[in-house]
């Protein structure tokens, strides 16, 4: 009973670890509703102008929330 319990709290606490390494977020600082290369550079150094271009799929020149968190998904920031 004891090496099940162990083993139990051992799962519990890698869980844990996992959830507890979340993506960093990014500020819009400026509050204008969509993300910049300086704003997303802020929160992934590894961003690189290439990856930001292909992650603004309208082409706008800033990330909404929805391409933020799809690059964010794909690793597109990951360096």
């Amino acid at each position: 009973m004891k090496k099940f319990a162990l083993a139990l709290a051992a799962s519990a606490v890698a869980a844990t670890a996992a959830f507890a390494q979340e993506a960093p977020v990014v500020a819009d600082a400026d509050a204008n509703g969509t993300f910049s290369l300086v704003e997303v550079q802020a929160a992934y150094a590894a961003a690189t102008e290439e990856a930001f271009k292909a992650a603004d799929t309208d082409a706008s020149g800033e990330l909404s929330a929805e391409e933020l968190a799809a690059a964010v998904a794909a690793n597109a920031f990951a360096g």
